[in-house]
């Protein structure tokens, strides 16, 4: 149990705290300036996705938009989608009207076949644009899918570095620029932890006095958070 204080006594360790909150929210923006100075790569090869619009290239899906964010969703052909890639998802519809009236196009892909793809969305009920690369180099290009022979080696290229990995899939998120002539442009990328900042819930709980509460084997999300389908009725009080 933490220190129980007076008013007073609170307010002044509040104070001391709030200073290095805002310290850091200089330090969050001076990095989003740096992040957004990155320089680009053009993206050469065309990628064709399964949609629901039919085939569509990596252009076509920035939708009349000049910016895409792709959320690299854990879902290959025959399983089922990642438990924290569905927690990902469920922070998705109600920001994305906000970010379409922003010039900014969200898409999740996955290598899994679209049939798949519409069964699994429509059980979770979300409504966000989530498209195919089933027999695409895309999730390979973009370093979050991992063929058989490179698995076999021991370790993969992930989050920039290599890694021990003994899965196909791994998550992540990508940008693309599309620019008036209609030239496509990759200008960020980032996995593992990276993918947090899209979470709220996890902001909420970070407020909290037990915090994410992550005590599993893992100290990760998955060691609590369940498709929202999977959650008992009651939810846990204690």
């Amino acid at each position: 149990m933490n220190q129980v204080v007076s008013r007073e006594k609170w307010i002044d360790a509040r104070k001391q705290l709030l200073s290095k909150e805002k310290e850091l929210t200089k330090m969050v923006d001076e990095l989003n300036t740096q992040r957004r100075a990155l320089p680009w790569v053009k993206v050469d090869k065309e990628y064709v996705f399964d949609t629901p619009r039919g085939k569509q290239t990596l252009a076509e899906l920035f939708d009349g938009r000049s910016q895409l964010v792709v959320y690299h969703f854990m879902l290959g052909p025959g399983k089922v989608g990642c438990v924290g890639c569905s927690f990902f998802a469920d922070h998705v519809d109600g920001p994305n009207v906000h970010l379409a009236h922003h010039d900014v196009t969200f898409v999740a892909i996955s290598r899994a076949p679209l049939p798949e793809i519409q069964d699994y969305k429509r059980r979770m009920g979300w409504r966000f644009n989530w498209v195919s690369s089933f027999g695409s180099d895309f999730n390979y290009d973009y370093h979050v899918s991992f063929r058989k022979e490179d698995l076999a080696k021991g370790k993969v290229y992930y989050n920039f570095e290599m890694t021990e990995s003994t899965i196909e899939d791994l998550h992540g998120t990508s940008v693309f620029l599309k620019d008036s002539d209609g030239t496509v442009y990759h200008t960020y990328s980032s996995y593992g932890r990276g993918d947090e900042r899209g979470l709220g819930a996890y902001m909420i709980l970070d407020v909290t006095p037990k915090g994410r509460n992550e005590t599993g084997p893992n100290f990760n999300l998955t060691d609590w958070v369940r498709r929202h389908d999977e959650y008992d009725e009651s939810p846990a009080k204690a």
